[in-house]
Parts: structure tokens; C-alpha cells; sequence
């Protein structure tokens, strides 16, 4: 069975099995120089045990939009697809990730109080920090959902605004493990592409 942990050769070598879009593929990249930063940032103030290893986060970021491409055409839901697709390669931790990457199932405030995060937060949050392959506040990615997935109905609308105010507070525990403020946290980050000889 492969590793829980894929190797970064790994997730582009599933990110070419399964013909992700350029454009999608320079969102991961972006969604996983976030989701690094924010672990980097953390691992200078929180107990290693808080943290979920660095090698997860990244993969979890690179593969969380592994099911896009085709869900654009089906209209299927992407996170559900992908989960699927990282089981049926053995990536069961990473399948986790996936399948929240959009909306977590459950938030632990106590526990992120205590400066306490799993791989899959990391990626939720780094993923409200991206639109396309740019770095953007919370409010601004929140417009965009709005605007791209809402459809105007109020019920999906209330639905994506719960969403962002519980990220708002996963945003204010992370910050404040971290010591530092959102745009701290992201300061001078480098959203560059991850090759194979990368660990």
C-alpha cells in the first residue's frame, strides 16, 4: 500500500494521472505554499504534538482539487470525488483532507485555542486564502464564492457566509498561536510552482 504521506513527485505524477487544468494545478500550488507558511509559522510557537506533519499538509494542499477538472464538465462535487480518488490510491489521510477542503465537517474551537491543528484545517483555511493563484483576505474570497456559487439563493448564500464565519475563526486561533496577524502570517510568501526534486 503507498505511503499516507505521498512524496511531492507523487501528487504531481496523480496530478498529470488525472489531467488537472494548468490553471488548477497553479491554485494547488499556491493553496499549498499557504498551507506550508501557516505550518512554518506555527511550528515556531506550538508542541510538535499540535501539529500534523509537514510532508501531509503539503500533499493534502497539492491533491486537494485532484477531482476539479472533470467535476467542471459533470458538475459533480469535487471534494467527494477526490476523497474517492485519493482512497482509491491508498492515500486514506489525504483523502480525509480532501473531502473537507470545502466546508469542514466539525470545528474544535477549544482545541485550536490551545494552538492544536490538523492537516485538513491547514488546508481548509489555506484555501480561503487563494482566489485563482493570487493571496487574498477572507472578505474578498468570501465575495468571490458569493458571486460564483451562490446562484442567489438565500439558503446557499447563508450556507457560504456560516462557512467563512467559522474559517474567520479558525483564521483568528491560527493567528494567534502563530503570534501574528493575517497578513503576518502570509508576509513576503512566494507562491512558487513545486517541482520533483522537492521532498
Amino acid at each position: 500500500m503507498p505511503a499516507s504521506h505521498p512524496s511531492i513527485a507523487h501528487c504531481l505524477s496523480l496530478m498529470d494521472e488525472h489531467a488537472m487544468l494548468s490553471n488548477i494545478r497553479r491554485h494547488s500550488f499556491a493553496v499549498a505554499r499557504v498551507a506550508e507558511r501557516v505550518h512554518s509559522r506555527l511550528a515556531r510557537t506550538v508542541k510538535t504534538d499540535d501539529l500534523p506533519p509537514r510532508q501531509l499538509v503539503i500533499a493534502g494542499a497539492l491533491l486537494h482539487d485532484i477531482a476539479k477538472t472533470p467535476c467542471l464538465q459533470n458538475h459533480c462535487d469535487h471534494a467527494e470525488v477526490g476523497a474517492r480518488i485519493c482512497e482509491q490510491h491508498g492515500l486514506f489521510e489525504v483523502a480525509e483532507i480532501v473531502g473537507e477542503h470545502v466546508r469542514l465537517r466539525r470545528y474544535d474551537l477549544q482545541r485550536y485555542q490551545r494552538g492544536s491543528f490538523l492537516a485538513k484545517e491547514l488546508i481548509f483555511y489555506a484555501d480561503k486564502r487563494i482566489v485563482h493563484d493570487a493571496i487574498v483576505s477572507l472578505d474578498e474570497r468570501l465575495e468571490y464564492i458569493l458571486a460564483r456559487y451562490g446562484r442567489g439563493d438565500p439558503d446557499t448564500l447563508a450556507r457560504i457566509r456560516m462557512n467563512f464565519d467559522n474559517c474567520r475563526n479558525l483564521e483568528s486561533s491560527l493567528c494567534a498561536a502563530a503570534g501574528q496577524n493575517p497578513d503576518e502570517l502570509l508576509e513576503k510568501i512566494a507562491l512558487t510552482p513545486y517541482d520533483t526534486v522537492a521532498p
